[in-house]
C-alpha cells in the first residue's frame, strides 16, 4: 500500500500520526545500519602497540614477482623476523583484489603465529595495495608497520603514458596506477597515513619507473630519497628491494624504536 503526501493530509490526525510513525519506523531501520557503516569508517582506529614487532609480510609490485623481494626476505629473516612474501593471484589485476588477498594472507598469518599485529612491505604498486588494504579493508587495526619502497602513491606518468597509447591492452593495474585513477583519488583524498601503523616511505631520486620520483612519498608518513641519506648513490626502481642500503633502512624502520631517517653511516 502506498500514501501519498497529498492523501496523508486528509487523514484524520489520529491515523496521519500512525502512518507518520510507520515512515519514521521504517526510515530508522533503513538508515541506521547505513549511518554505522559510515561511522565505523571514518573512525579512526587505535594506534597498533609499536612495541612488539610480529611477522612481515612482503607486497611485489606491479606485475606480482616475487624474486624481486627474494633479497629483502632472506635479509629480514636472518635478522629473526617471520617473513613471507605474498603472491597476488592476479599481479596487473585490479589492486583492489590483490588488497583483498592480502587481507587473506595477513588473517592466515596471524593465525599461523598468535601474533597480534604484522608490519607491511609494498614495493612499487605493493606499496598502494598495501595502502588500500589498510585504509578500505580494515587493516590499520593489526598492521604495525607500513614501509613503501619506490611506490607510486601520487601515480606515474609512464602508466598514464600506457594507458593512453595502449588503451585497452593496458592491464588494470596499471590504468589504476596513472595519476588521474579512481584509486589513487579515493586513497589521496583525505589522510594519507590513517591512525593506526606507523608508515615510511622510501623512493628514490633515480627512479624511471615512478616518474616523477617523489610520487613515492607519502603525506604524514616518515618519507624520504635515498639520495637524502647518501647523495652520491645511485639507485634504481629496481635495485630498491635488494640494495644493501636499502635493506638496512628498511630493517631500521621495522625495529621497536621510532621510525627515523637512519645517518650517512648506512651508505657505507
Amino acid at each position: 500500500m502506498t500514501l501519498s503526501w497529498g492523501a496523508l493530509g486528509r487523514l484524520s490526525p489520529q491515523r496521519r500520526r500512525f502512518w507518520v510513525a510507520i515512515v519514521g519506523l521504517v526510515l530508522v531501520v533503513v538508515l541506521v545500519p547505513v549511518v554505522r557503516a559510515v561511522v565505523d569508517r571514518v573512525t579512526p582506529a587505535d594506534p597498533v602497540a609499536q612495541d612488539e614487532p610480529g611477522p612481515v609480510l612482503l607486497v611485489p609490485g606491479y606485475g606480482g614477482s616475487t624474486a624481486s623481494l627474494e633479497t629483502l626476505e632472506f635479509f629480514l629473516t636472518r635478522d629473526g623476523r617471520d617473513v613471507a612474501i605474498v603472491a597476488p593471484a592476479d599481479g596487473t589485476g585490479d589492486l583492489r583484489e590483490q588488497a583483498e588477498g592480502l587481507a587473506a594472507s595477513v588473517d592466515d598469518t596471524l593465525e599461523r603465529t598468535g601474533a597480534g599485529s604484522v608490519d607491511l612491505v609494498g614495493y612499487s604498486a605493493g606499496g598502494v595495495v598495501v595502502r588500500w588494504y589498510v585504509q578500505e579493508f580494515g587493516g590499520d587495526d593489526v598492521v604495525r608497520r607500513v614501509v613503501t619502497l619506490g611506490s607510486p602513491h601520487h601515480g606515474t606518468d609512464l602508466a598514464a603514458l600506457a594507458a593512453g597509447v595502449a588503451g585497452g591492452a593496458c592491464p588494470v593495474a596499471c590504468r589504476q596506477l596513472a595519476p588521474d585513477s579512481d584509486l589513487l583519488f579515493t586513497l589521496n583524498r583525505g589522510d594519507e597515513t590513517p591512525a593506526g601503523p606507523a608508515y615510511t616511505a622510501i623512493w628514490t631520486e633515480d627512479d624511471q619507473t615512478v616518474v616523477p620520483a617523489d610520487s613515492g612519498s607519502l603525506d604524514g608518513a616518515l618519507s624520504y630519497a635515498v639520495q637524502d641519506v647518501c647523495p652520491d648513490l645511485e639507485v634504481s626502481h629496481g635495485d630498491l628491494p635488494r640494495a644493501g642500503v636499502v635493506l638496512v633502512m628498511v630493517e631500521a624502520a621495522l625495529g621497536v624504536g621510532r621510525p627515523r631517517v637512519p645517518g650517512a653511516r648506512v651508505c657505507g
